[in-house]
């Protein structure tokens, strides 16, 4: 009797080290399917998560010593369990990000950082969503520049364009393609014509032919651009916060176009998490790009797939001219639904693989803890 005494903390002990393991596990599942060699060693693999909405210095002692203990467990497992080559946060990395000053934003940098762990010293790609910069009557061109400078590979407009290993990628600020008018429009409009021009100049060196196509002036452009007679999918990857605009089917099996109008001031329309896309199926969402910067993308750049975020659900869509569109779902319990990412494989012959990875809601780590 006193042996099992003795034994019990230990058993006890034991047990809960056990499910703490097991609750900080995430659930995964491939996502669709993949065309080609994506299980291929040298393939390149990327984790992405979205939607983190960090507090930095205004954090709570539940988000401390709570949330941010276990996402940062999540982090570990998922580390340990893929081994990814690269980290990419498709935007909304901090939850009041436009009202901070620069020393509260580093405090978000600095929580981010120490959630990492094992990622720390991986490449990191950081997009800038509408919680990080604010919203239309809010966008401000000096603050824009001030966040993207702390930020890995971000020009003041808040873009990028990188590649590693034989993938390329380009990421937009989507949110002054949201807004009619404001300055950083027009750079983020350079930025899609760069990666178009290199595209073009891609394909002419690896054909030897010069393709120029006629110039004319786009509906959505304030500058002139080039139309892109390349193949759809010939593109760079492209990340991005908000979704690009979809066609949905109705209940009675039509095709509609989702007709949120946010080519305007959208102040009032970004609205928490809670009351957005209610009612909607998993891949229709209230907040989009407009139908016109859509058509502007994909006819400039042929992206080889879209990565976008913002909904916090996950969606695998394929748009009409064939490209892919995963939404990556948010990696916070403070959108209320469960937190999740994604694992993305690019492997030979554009093969690409998605592994879409739930982790435990906060209930269920409550009834852990309780």
């Amino acid at each position: 009797m006193a042996t099992w005494r003795t034994a019990l903390p230990l058993l006890l002990v034991a047990a809960l080290v056990t499910v703490e393991d097991m609750i900080s596990t995430p659930s995964c599942e491939i996502s669709g399917q993949a065309g080609g060699d994506s299980s291929h060693p040298d393939g390149l693999k990327v984790m992405m998560v979205a939607d983190l909405l960090l507090q930095g210095s205004d954090a709570g002692f539940a988000d401390v010593y709570f949330r941010d203990l276990f996402i940062s467990k999540f982090f570990k497992k998922s580390f340990e369990r893929f081994k990814p080559d690269m980290l990419l946060v498709l935007g909304d990395i901090s939850a009041r990000g436009s009202e901070l000053t620069k020393s509260k934003w580093s405090t978000v940098l600095q929580q981010f950082e120490s959630m990492l762990g094992s990622f720390v010293g991986l490449p990191l790609h950081i997009v800038l969503g509408d919680r990080d910069v604010g919203k239309c009557n809010k966008l401000d061109e000096k603050l824009v520049s001030q966040i993207a400078s702390h930020l890995p590979e971000l020009d003041s407009a808040g873009c990028s364009a990188f590649e590693i290993g034989d993938v390329s990628f380009v990421s937009l600020n989507a949110v002054a393609l949201l807004c009619s008018n404001n300055a950083l429009r027009l750079s983020v409009e350079k930025a899609i014509e760069r990666g178009s021009v290199d595209l073009r100049t891609q394909m002419k060196d690896a054909t030897g032919e010069a393709a120029e196509p006629n110039a004319e002036r786009a509906r959505f452009s304030f500058i002139p651009w080039r139309d892109n007679d390349m193949a759809s999918g010939s593109g760079p990857v492209l990340l991005l916060h908000f979704p690009l605009h979809r066609k949905i089917r109705s209940n009675s099996g039509m095709i509609k176009v989702v007709e949120e109008d946010l080519w305007r001031d959208i102040s009032e329309d970004l609205r928490s998490s809670e009351d957005r896309d209610v009612d909607l199926g998993p891949c229709e969402f209230k907040h989009t790009l407009p139908l016109n910067a859509t058509e502007y993308i994909f006819q400039a750049l042929k992206p080889r797939m879209v990565f976008s975020a913002h909904a916090h659900r996950f969606c695998d869509h394929e748009h009409s001219d064939g490209t892919r569109e995963v939404t990556i779902p948010a990696m916070t319990w403070a959108a209320r639904g469960k937190p999740g990412f994604v694992v993305v494989t690019f492997g030979q012959n554009k093969a690409v693989t998605v592994n879409q990875c739930s982790v435990a809601t906060e209930s269920q780590l409550h009834c852990f803890l309780y």
